[in-house]
């Protein structure tokens, strides 16, 4: 809300809110934050426009969301004082009779100051449901830069936490974080994949500035990954699961949107090879066919990995349908008249005998019943009209990649069977729903294995987070899965980088009294008002190219303590 027309005040915390003080407060949320208050005037001259007049191009195109913006540090100080007044007990005049305990406060400054201030916070002390005094932090930014001259010293930040203070001693700790995978550099260009492998590190006792971090430290794994990569070693996999989503689109609305083709040879011609050969081997072998034949239908990529590679090739017991649908979804079924071409070749190849196909029991397809009954030399006639030719491929294909998700994830040593992910008590649509989030899941593990180099003993942990995550809320592949981990697992993929954050924390005195300085160099600014076009990029130091500096930011904390009683 607005207070006295020039501050807008938000509650922010808990559930999806992201706490903007986070990176160097480590308090409780909720929090107050407070900003300049602004008015859309270009919102306002549209609604005064007459309504016919005409928009141009640029007009319609979405525009960036502008920073917040931030007040004047001396109107900080102002609100500070505020804030303090109304939960001062000893303040009598204002006439307040119950005193509450508000939350923590927290003001974005325009660096005005010779400080350069960017946020003054105030923390209510509390002692019982009583306010006994404020914490005031006063947070300071410079940069970005690579002159690690500015950086400070740490003795120097000890000693001045102490003249500050009056303490005589100090502890020190320290937070790093690297970035283990974030972009990839395609023809010179720096690309987001909205995907992001981290390292959160902490540990007692800093020697010095940006020391890294001892192997005795607490770690924790920070796993972001959104699928359809076509870098990922299951991108496949990922092609495979669409062709599913859109099938189960298409019967949810009655319009199939179907995916472009991936090459130019039809579905229909590689369905008709398929039952050729079937009807050769006929007076052969009729049983789940060679484990070559279905490796090579599982494993037909060179890029893969070898891992990848003994992860599904160990499905060497693909049924008819199986394979059908391998053929069918290799090159995408690409019109509704091509699925009905494809399953009309099979359907008369089972009524003259043809092909006695051998299919998994329990399978829920028409496909299934068609087959069964061809063993008996009798084989209905099933109507290929509206949605059911639809429905007979999606069936094969939810039984396939389920199928495929469970042989991976039972595959895992330790690993629980996905019994909830492949339940068939839900309706269709929620099946769908949660073989996504295996897919999900499946990315993590295999990326974490091929990138990172885990070895089962590291995944299975991993594995369980993710299940017990995706068995109690939907898909969202934004969010952060986290695991604790030994430090020494990733240190050679961060032991030589520069960090995205380092930052130690400087206190003294303990319990209410406890005060803290902190100093922090990070690749981002330490708030969104604070302007900058460089953020996380690198500078030359040499003028040659030969040798490359990271640009920080450089944000230092200053506590201090207002005590009522």
């Amino acid at each position: 809300f607005i207070f006295q027309t020039d501050v807008e005040i938000c509650l922010v915390g808990g559930g999806s809110c992201k706490n903007p003080v986070e990176r160097f407060w480590s308090g409780s949320s909720p929090v107050y934050i407070l900003q300049q208050a602004t008015h859309n005037e270009e919102s306002d001259s549209m609604e005064e426009s007459e309504a016919d007049e005409a928009l141009s191009g640029s007009e319609l195109l979405p525009k960036e969301s502008p920073r917040p913006a931030a007040l004047s540090v001396g109107r900080a100080k102002q609100l500070v004082s505020f804030y303090a007044m109304v939960q001062n007990p000893n303040v009598t005049h204002l006439g307040i009779n119950d005193l509450v305990v508000l939350p923590p406060l927290w003001i974005r400054c325009d660096g005005s100051d010779p400080e350069h201030t960017c946020w003054i916070g105030a923390e209510p002390l509390r002692a019982g449901h009583k306010t006994t005094g404020i914490n005031i932090y006063m947070v300071s930014c410079e940069g970005p830069t690579a002159d690690k001259s500015c950086f400070a010293n740490l003795e120097e930040l000890k000693m001045e936490h102490k003249r500050r203070h009056h303490s005589c001693v100090v502890t020190t700790k320290g937070s790093a974080q690297y970035e283990l995978i974030q972009v990839a550099a395609i023809e010179d260009t720096i690309v987001e994949s909205g995907s992001n492998i981290s390292v959160d590190i902490t540990w007692n006792i800093v020697d010095k500035i940006l020391e890294t971090p001892p192997l005795i430290s607490a770690a924790t794994l920070n796993i972001v990954l959104q699928s359809g990569d076509p870098r990922s070693p299951v991108y496949q996999v990922y092609q495979e699961l669409q062709l599913l989503l859109a099938l189960a689109e298409g019967l949810k609305t009655g319009v199939t949107e179907w995916p472009e083709p991936l090459e130019c040879e039809s579905a229909v011609e590689l369905v008709q090879e398929f039952l050729t050969d079937l009807k050769k081997k006929l007076d052969g072998d009729c049983g789940p066919g060679s484990k070559d034949e279905t490796e090579k239908i599982q494993c037909d990529t060179a890029a893969v990995d070898s891992y990848i590679k003994s992860i599904f090739s160990e499905r060497g017991d693909l049924d008819f349908a199986e394979q059908l649908w391998c053929k069918m979804r290799s090159k995408y079924v690409s019109s509704y008249q091509e699925l009905i071409d494809c399953f009309t070749l099979v359907i008369k190849s089972l009524e003259r005998g043809e092909i006695q196909p051998w299919m998994h029991q329990g399978s829920s397809s028409s496909l299934w019943t068609l087959i069964q009954q061809s063993y008996h030399g009798k084989v209905e006639v099933l109507s290929l009209t509206g949605t059911a030719p639809v429905r007979m491929l999606f069936d094969i294909g939810l039984d396939k990649m389920k199928k495929d998700y469970v042989s991976f994830f039972i595959g895992e040593p330790g690993t629980c069977s996905p019994d909830y992910f492949i339940s068939t008590s839900v309706d269709l649509q929620e099946q769908v729903h949660r073989v996504q989030k295996l897919h999900h899941m499946l990315e993590i593990m295999v990326n974490c294995r091929v990138l990172l180099q885990f070895r089962h003993e590291n995944l299975f942990p991993l594995t369980q987070v993710c299940m017990k995550y995706y068995k109690e809320n939907p898909l969202n592949e934004k969010h952060v899965f986290q695991l604790p981990i030994r430090p020494a697992l990733v240190k050679k993929f961060y032991q030589n980088e520069h960090p995205e954050l380092w930052k130690v924390e400087i206190s003294s005195g303990h319990g209410a009294k406890e005060v803290k300085t902190t100093w922090q160099v990070s690749t981002n600014p330490p708030a969104e008002h604070v302007a900058s076009n460089n953020s996380g990029l690198f500078c030359d130091s040499t003028g040659n190219g030969s040798t490359q500096e990271r640009l920080y930011f450089i944000t230092g904390t200053k506590c201090s303590q207002v005590h009522f009683t």
